[in-house]
């Protein structure tokens, strides 16, 4: 099988909430895309590159990968550093 990568999205940068970011994806990685000479688009003759599946849980996906035989890569998501910043702190300093 064709190797995958199981990752969590980051969210967009159009995006204010946590919206699409709460499920674990596996893609397959693309082998040699091509340039197509009529439009100019990227493209490739692998199917694969197209399909995206979706699991609720890391392990659910990992457990898939594994059940189907599918050589996989873990990326896990970074943590967000949140800083809590209130309007006053612009006059304090």
């Amino acid at each position: 099988m064709k190797k995958a990568k199981i990752y969590k999205p980051n969210k967009t940068a159009m995006q204010s909430g946590l919206g699409k970011t709460s499920k674990w994806i596996l893609e397959f990685e693309v082998d040699d895309p091509t340039k197509n000479p009529l439009m100019g688009w990227e493209s490739s003759a692998d199917t694969y590159s197209e399909l995206k599946l979706e699991f609720s849980t890391k392990d659910l996906a990992i457990e898939y990968a594994k059940k189907k035989k599918i050589d996989f890569e873990l990326i896990e998501p970074k943590k967000r550093k949140i800083v809590k910043k209130s309007y006053t702190d612009n006059f304090l300093n």
